[in-house]
């Protein structure tokens, strides 16, 4: 039966979603680049079925446990695939085949494509990396943090100096260059006094100025993020460690990184060289969000001129009714405390509701957010106006 060439393509793309037992049913043969392709695919979502499955009578589906097969396919599936697509092809090799042990070998670090979640799957494996890997785990996280340094520092410094600069508007007689036009009319209105016959026309006599506060190097935000490094929070850790060592290269911020498990760890002095900073992490283990929320109360001096960030999905193993009650002091105290529950671009994890409720009511929402969003989250903190949560509550 002859086929138009949008009908042989339609069978195409369906022998290539269904895999080899599709063959007959859609007359459809896999050839050159094609069979390649389904070759690749088949090692991966196929594993575990009978030959005669996607992969065809002839061979049988998987990855096996040889390093070289391994590498071959992480080759191929680079010349075939684009990128964002090798990226979830790797994920799913992770998840699927338990191929993170293979990670410790370097050869397979330098066959790989580099990206958050390896990053979030390096650093899980911690002390079990040999020094021989080590140092190629650096390079390989070092390329993906310089990478999002590229895409986020600029916008993140741009939105956050707007922000200083208007939350520190000076009162009294400003400099005529330094005059916030829009706040000083809108806070003389009921100065307004109508022109003799201008026909509706009026002046506001400006009885008070308000102003922008004059850029200087003087600190004047405290910034505390505290970031949860349990397992399910690999990504949003990779993601605050970036943003720590941009937001501490600002000399108005004075940025402190904390990361806990059941431990509290104080990173704040490793914040110039965010690899460093990963590396000191520890992901896996509990979450004992009480004591953690306790250092960070410890370190605030400057309640009124502090943001503190909490990065967390609320799952609490320490004492539930302290946790919110340090998260409502800080509140009470002028403290602008903000929750995400995820820093990543996989949208909201899963996450404890009830605490996420708890702490809505203080005026704090709990709400992922991707990290294009952050600098506005951050610069809404800043300036005390309500943040950007789309799904708040939720």
């Amino acid at each position: 039966m002859d086929v138009t060439p949008a009908e042989d393509e339609r069978l195409r793309r369906w022998r290539m979603v269904l895999g080899a037992d599709s063959a007959e049913s859609t007359g459809r043969a896999l050839t050159g680049r094609d069979e390649a392709m389904d070759g690749a695919l088949t090692a991966l979502y196929d594993n575990g079925r009978k030959p005669g499955g996607r992969g065809g009578a002839e061979r049988s589906a998987g990855l096996g446990a040889s390093a070289p097969s391994v590498a071959r396919w992480l080759g191929d599936i680079r010349t075939y695939f684009p990128a964002s697509v090798v990226q979830v092809m790797q994920r799913d090799a992770m998840d699927r085949l338990g191929l993170s042990a293979l990670l410790l070998e370097p050869e397979m670090l330098e066959a790989v494509e580099p990206d958050v979640h390896l990053v979030g799957t390096l650093l899980s494996l911690g002390k079990a990396m040999p020094e021989t890997t080590r140092e190629t785990a650096r390079a390989v996280v070092r390329k993906v943090v310089e990478d999002l340094e590229r895409r986020l520092a600029t916008r993140t410094r741009a939105a956050l100096t707007g922000a200083l600069d208007r939350s520190a508007r000076a009162a009294g007689r400003p400099r005529h260059r330094d005059i916030d036009w829009d706040r000083t009319i809108r806070a003389n209105l009921r100065n307004y006094v109508p022109v003799p016959g201008g026909e509706g026309a009026g002046t506001v006599i400006p009885e008070r100025l308000i102003g922008y506060g004059r850029t200087d190097r003087s600190v004047k935000k405290d910034v505390i993020l505290c970031v949860d490094q349990s397992g399910s929070m690999a990504d949003s850790v990779v993601h605050a460690s970036v943003f720590g060592a941009v937001l501490a290269s600002m000399r108005s911020l004075a940025t402190r990184l904390v990361v806990f498990d059941t431990a509290v760890v104080d990173l704040t002095d490793q914040l110039d060289d965010p690899v460093d900073v990963l590396f000191g992490t520890r992901l896996g283990g509990g979450t004992d969000i009480n004591r953690a929320l306790a250092y960070c109360q410890s370190k605030i001096t400057r309640p009124a001129e502090t943001v503190v960030v909490l990065i967390s999905d609320l799952h609490e193993g320490g004492i539930r009714d302290e946790m919110i009650g340090r998260a409502a002091a800080m509140k009470a105290s002028g403290v602008q405390f903000v929750t995400l529950l995820a820093l990543s671009d996989e949208g909201a994890p899963s996450y404890d509701h009830e605490h996420a409720a708890a702490l809505g009511s203080l005026g704090a929402p709990a709400f992922a957010c991707t990290p294009d969003l952050f600098p506005e989250v951050m610069a809404a903190a800043i300036e005390k106006r309500p943040l950007p949560a789309p799904d708040t509550g939720r």
